[in-house]
């Protein structure tokens, strides 16, 4: 009898033990990565690199004729533009006012931006937009009156450069739960040296930085219908997420379209997004944009241009390819123990609210490798109001001067492999992606608080996965 109650006991002993055990594994097996994740880009858009040139590779599926075309589309936003006349004529026509002599200048190795590091640095990817309260008649803001939509901070020889600026921080403080304590910039731009005249007394100022060129043409393939989706714009279900498409006007079709690309997604294509930036960027008309931006007043009929327009629909057209082809770099570590914790955790804050993590393309989109593709872009392409900290106070179309597009995350983890810095948001006042955290306010403060709450071991699992992006 003895016996027996002792056997039973350690029956129950090692039941216990071998279920728990079980139970853990479970949980264990559960908190595994999704098939395919590290496939941020699809089967298609995916490129297996982590090197400083993890931005600058095709996409895989192109047809050979893409092929060719994306390496003809590279070297025109590699190289640099020349002023006219040239014997270079496919290359000239730059200015006469511009920010950059090439595309790579802002986006350096398809990468981003940064601010300047001392007054009169130019060609870092930082630009200053310039608008006025009044709407066109496509809804867009008018431009200040002399100056348009852009600052020009350089001119070509024999012409007075419309203006600089320079940049001052005020610092604020983010105080965790803990009492940790990080310290943020806020940047404040002083326009200077301006050549033909004042600014507009209500001139709104918006600066921006150059996004990474990763995979633009598999955003311009999601759906519109699915965007629309994430669309909660009178918060229904009460998150206190509210997001919205913008809708813009499309030059090409003479029509309004979603807005897809730019911090306040005022871009509603890659074509547009390309002409748009070899105008307003470089001088370099196109049958888009096929106007020279000049200060109003300055008499541009003498000085030499590149051809009308400077760039042919031929070479814009591979650009656009180019542009709309770069593969998006795989995920890392995607299995790692601290990566899918943070994964998790990064749900938990609801910081997934906005930045969706999945989302599968069209099945018509013109590039066919980028047609039913799963990817992984952690956007909504959505409008969120982001709070007054981090305001333009510059509305665009349908976007408030508190609006901002969510920016696409993936690609976030090699920014400081490719371009040798981490600075983040419209701006690049953000450091680190902990200080970008911490800067969210508006419809993004109880993801920020949340993190605010967490423990330091779990703020850095939270960063650890947004580093494996």
């Amino acid at each position: 009898m003895k016996f027996s109650l002792k056997y039973n006991l350690l029956f129950l002993i090692l039941f216990s033990l071998c279920t728990s055990c079980a139970s853990d594994d479970s949980e264990a097996y559960e908190n595994i990565p999704e098939e395919n994740e590290q496939y941020s880009g699809g089967l298609n858009g995916t490129v297996f690199n982590t090197s400083v040139e993890s931005f600058g590779f095709f996409s895989s599926g192109l047809t050979a004729s893409q092929q060719t075309d994306f390496g003809i589309g590279n070297s025109f936003f590699r190289q640099s533009w020349i002023t006219s006349p040239a014997t270079a004529t496919a290359r000239d026509g730059l200015g006469p006012f511009f920010n950059a002599i090439s595309c790579a200048s802002c986006h350096f190795k398809d990468g981003r931006g940064r601010p300047p590091s001392f007054d009169g640095e130019l060609g870092t990817g930082l630009l200053l937009r310039l608008s006025l309260l009044e709407n066109d008649p496509h809804g867009g803001n008018l431009p200040d009156p002399i100056y348009g939509n852009q600052l020009k901070d350089v001119a070509i020889s024999g012409q007075v450069v419309p203006g600089a600026y320079s940049i001052t921080y005020e610092n604020y403080t983010e105080t965790y739960a803990d009492g940790t304590q990080v310290t943020l910039r806020k940047p404040i731009y002083t326009i200077k040296n301006l050549g033909y005249g004042p600014l507009a007394s209500a001139v709104q100022v918006s600066p921006r930085i150059a996004n990474q060129m990763i995979g633009m043409g598999l955003l311009e393939a999601i759906p519109e219908a699915t965007i629309l989706g994430f669309q909660d714009i009178s918060d229904a279900n009460g998150d206190g997420i509210s997001g919205k498409a913008n809708y813009v006007y499309d030059v090409s079709s003479q029509s309004t379209k979603m807005g897809r690309f730019g911090w306040k997604a005022n871009q509603p294509t890659v074509k547009q997004q390309v002409a748009s930036a070899f105008s307003g960027d470089i001088g370099i008309t196109s049958s888009i944009f096929p106007n020279e931006n000049l200060p109003v007043g300055f008499d541009g009929s003498t000085i030499p241009n590149g051809g009308n327009p400077e760039i042919t629909d031929e070479t814009l057209n591979k650009v656009i390819l180019y542009s709309s082809s770069l593969a998006v770099p795989a995920r890392r570590n995607v299995a790692a123990p601290n990566i899918l914790a943070g994964k998790k955790i990064f749900e938990e804050i609801a910081c997934n609210k906005c930045h969706i993590e999945k989302i599968t393309t069209s099945n018509t989109y013109y590039i066919e490798a980028f047609r039913n593709q799963v990817i992984r872009p952690y956007t909504d392409l959505l409008l969120h109001d982001m709070g007054t900290k981090l305001a333009d106070n510059a509305p665009d179309y349908l976007a408030s001067g508190t609006e901002w597009r969510t920016p696409p995350l993936w690609g976030i983890g090699l920014i400081s492999t490719v371009n040798g810095h981490s600075f983040l948001l419209h701006d690049g006042r953000a450091r680190s992606i902990e200080e970008a955290i911490l800067w969210h306010g508006g419809e993004a403060e109880v993801a920020k608080n949340n993190f605010k709450n967490l423990t330091l071991s779990d703020r850095n699992k939270v960063l650890e996965f947004l580093n494996s992006l």
